[in-house]
C-alpha cells in the first residue's frame, strides 16, 4: 500500500439513468478527503476531473442501451490513467457511477500484469454489475463494468479491447442483494465468489472477508477495491440512485477497510455512486471519507494489527 494517494475525479453519469452521480468527487472533496489523508501522514497528489471530448454516438442492438460511446470513452481514459497512476502511487478513483470501474480495473490490471503480479478485485456493492450489452434490461451501463473486466464476451467492438481481463477465481462480491436472473445465471459457475447479505449474516462480513484476503497472500497477489456507495445500508448512506434496504452497517463497512489495511496489498480504490443531490447535508459523503481513512489506517485504538503472511 503506497503512501502516496493520487485522488481521480472521474464525473461519469452517462451509466445510470438519474443525474447527479457526476457531483460526487466534487462533494468528496469538499467532505475533506485530501485533508484527512493527509492528517494520516500520507502524500495526497491531486490529478484532478477527468474528462472526454465529443463523441460520436453508438447503436447496439439492444435498443435499451444508451450513451454506449460516451461510456466507452470514459473506459478508455480512465483505463489510461489508471495504468499510468498505478505505477506513482495509489490511485483513488472518485466517482461517478460504477462504469468507472469498467476503466480503472483495467488499466490496473494491465499494469498488474507488466509488474508480473496477479490482481484481485474486492467488489462491495448491492449489485453484481455482471451484465453484458446483449443481457442488460435497463440498458444503464454502469450495470456492465463486472463483465466487462472479467472478460465475458458481447463488448468487442463497442468498448475499447482489454489488455487482458481479470481472472474471475479472482474476484470477490461481497453485500450483493439486488441480482438480476441473468447476472445469477451467469455468476453460477463462473468463478467468481459471491456473498450476499444473507451469507453475511450467517457468518460474519469478518470471516467472509479474510478468507478471500488469506487467498491473496497465498498466491502473492494485490488488490484493487470497487466501493459502491449502496454497498452501505440507505439508513446510513442515503446519497446513492440505487438504494437497496438491508445493506452493511458501520461498523460491518470499517471492518472491512480496517482489514484490507492489515493486509497491505490494497493498490488501487473506487468510490463510487456517490448523488450529492440525494444526500443529506453531506452525510454520506462524510461517511465514505472515514470508510477511506479506515483503508489507509486510522484506527480508533493502537493495537496489534493481525499477520496476514
Amino acid at each position: 500500500m503506497s503512501d502516496r494517494c493520487i485522488l481521480i475525479g472521474a464525473p461519469v453519469e452517462a451509466g445510470t439513468g438519474r443525474r447527479g452521480a457526476d457531483m460526487g468527487a466534487r462533494a468528496f472533496r469538499a467532505a475533506g478527503l485530501a485533508e484527512t489523508l493527509r492528517d494520516l501522514g500520507l502524500e495526497v497528489r491531486e490529478h484532478g476531473n477527468l474528462f472526454i471530448g465529443p463523441v460520436v454516438p453508438k447503436a447496439h442492438p439492444n435498443p435499451m442501451i444508451g450513451d454506449i460511446a460516451e461510456i466507452a470513452a470514459w473506459t478508455e481514459v480512465i483505463e489510461k490513467v489508471a495504468y499510468e497512476t498505478a505505477a506513482q502511487g495509489m490511485p483513488i478513483f472518485l466517482g461517478g457511477d460504477h462504469s468507472v470501474a469498467a476503466g480503472s480495473i483495467a488499466g490496473i490490471n494491465r499494469r498488474a500484469v507488466e509488474d508480473g503480479r496477479e490482481l484481485f478485485v474486492l467488489w462491495l456493492d448491492a449489485h453484481s454489475d455482471y451484465h453484458t450489452l446483449d443481457t442488460t434490461e435497463s440498458g444503464n451501463l454502469h450495470g456492465v463494468p463486472a463483465a466487462y473486466v472479467t472478460g465475458r464476451p458481447g463488448f468487442a467492438g463497442y468498448f475499447p479491447p482489454l489488455v487482458a481481463p481479470v481472472k474471475p477465481e479472482n474476484v470477490c462480491m461481497v453485500g450483493l442483494r439486488s441480482v438480476d436472473p441473468a447476472e445469477r445465471s451467469a455468476l453460477d459457475g463462473s468463478g467468481i465468489t459471491v456473498h450476499d447479505m444473507r451469507a453475511i449474516d450467517e457468518n460474519g462480513i469478518g470471516r467472509l472477508v479474510g478468507s478471500f484476503l488469506k487467498e491473496v497472500v497465498v498466491r502473492g497477489g494485490i488488490l484493487h477495491v470497487s466501493l459502491d456507495v449502496d454497498f452501505l445500508d440507505p439508513e446510513i448512506a442515503p446519497g446513492v440512485g440505487t438504494t437497496v434496504p438491508g445493506g452493511a452497517t458501520f461498523r460491518e463497512a470499517h471492518l472491512v477497510m480496517e482489514m484490507l489495511h492489515d493486509t497491505g496489498l490494497v493498490r488501487s480504490l473506487d468510490v463510487v455512486e456517490l448523488n450529492p443531490f440525494l444526500d443529506e447535508r453531506g452525510r454520506t459523503a462524510l461517511l465514505l471519507v472515514d470508510l477511506v481513512a479506515s483503508l489507509m489506517g486510522r484506527r480508533i485504538l493502537d493495537r496489534p494489527t493481525r499477520s496476514w503472511s
